[in-house]
């Protein structure tokens, strides 16, 4: 079966966000005042084989652990559904 894991990854809320604080200057630059505490991370979004759910969510961790997050800097948090053939 084929699932697909949509990931977040962001900065732990205790590390400074650089691009963060970029962007959020660029929001009040452009006279958008309102805004506060812009984190900036990735999303990423990936097939998996897998017999079953929890399969795919192991290997998603895995891939987590292993290369798309920094531990020491950076969280992790996925969704896995199951794709539908066509």
């Amino acid at each position: 079966m084929k699932f697909q894991a949509s990931i977040d990854v962001m900065p732990h809320k205790v590390i400074l966000d650089p691009q963060g604080k970029a962007v959020l200057s660029g929001l009040k630059n452009l006279g958008l005042n309102k805004m506060d505490n812009v984190r900036v991370g990735k999303h990423i979004t990936l097939e998996v084989e897998a017999d079953s759910k929890a399969e795919a969510e192991e290997k998603t961790t895995e891939a987590c652990e292993k290369l798309l997050a920094n531990k020491i800097m950076e969280y992790y948090e996925f969704e896995v559904t199951e794709l539908q053939e066509a």
